[in-house]
């Protein structure tokens, strides 16, 4: 089945949207508590890593830190795995940005005017106008920040979604009616062609997380993603720089245990950095 993914302004009853969609068409419902878990199966560090970046916009120097870079391999894999399960709703996790490319995936957005976004985190939160729109622009600004520090994208761009709904324009009902309808239209590009696009999308995040959360790499960039061959892409291609000439072979090894059968290329770079100098 097709898949769905949906970011949201806060507020905007996205959420509720979602969880309707999902009992509707008998999806599973991913959001950040579900991601929680999984990360907290890695290691409670992880989780407690994943609400600190949540809560927190990372500065200059945490979007360098190996915490920063471990967590957001980690999110991308689980919710790519999520997806590759088929019949998903997958909530906010910069899904809309990491399923892009992806055929049978609709991407929307929910969008509402500050008035009655305010009205519904009063009633949500029970607490006073003025908190209400702190909270909402607090929210909100997070999110656009999440967004362009990793995938380099505007979050509220209307381009990047295959569909914008102004849910104070809209009935609720009205919404999901048309997010059943698209999503069975998706449903014809759920080929196998298009299946093989999001299973090297998984195997290359998952090579990646497994090295970007190892803390004895000594890693300055790393990139892990599936290689071109005209309109599919079939096997990997990793690069990486690190600053221990040892790495690359660690690296090396971990890449191929995972990607098993599936051809693999590198592209490894050592960097000596004054730092390691004993």
């Amino acid at each position: 089945m097709a898949i769905l993914t949906i970011a949201r302004q806060y507020g905007s009853g996205g959420k509720e949207i979602g969880r309707a969609v999902a009992k509707l068409l008998g999806y599973e419902y991913i959001d950040r508590n579900r991601v929680l878990e999984d990360m907290r199966k890695v290691g409670t560090k992880w989780e407690e890593s994943a609400k600190y970046y949540d809560e927190n916009h990372p500065d200059v120097w945490e979007r360098h830190d190996w915490s920063f870079r471990g967590f957001v391999a980690l999110n991308q894999y689980h919710i790519l795995d999520y997806a590759l399960q088929d019949k998903v709703v997958i909530m906010g996790r910069g899904g809309s940005f990491l399923l892009k490319g992806v055929p049978f995936v609709l991407r929307v957005r929910t969008e509402g005017s500050m008035d009655k976004r305010i009205e519904k985190v009063i009633k949500w939160e029970e607490m006073n106008s003025e908190n209400a729109r702190w909270l909402i622009e607090k929210a909100d600004k997070e999110m656009s920040g999440a967004v362009y520090v990793i995938y380099g994208k505007t979050w509220d761009d209307p381009d990047e979604y295959d569909i914008v709904f102004n849910t104070s324009l809209l009935d609720q009902n009205e919404i999901i009616t048309v997010i059943k309808n698209e999503l069975i239209k998706k449903e014809q590009f759920n080929t196998e062609e298009a299946k093989k696009i999001l299973q090297m999308k998984v195997l290359a995040a998952k090579i990646k997380a497994e090295i970007a959360i190892n803390p004895t790499l000594s890693i300055s960039t790393l990139d892990v993603e599936p290689k071109e061959e005209g309109l599919i892409k079939y096997g990997l291609v990793v690069r990486c720089v690190v600053y221990n000439r040892e790495d690359l072979t660690r690296i090396e090894e971990v890449a191929r245990r995972i990607a098993g059968d599936v051809p693999v290329e590198f592209e490894l770079h050592f960097r000596w950095h004054s730092r390691l100098r004993q």
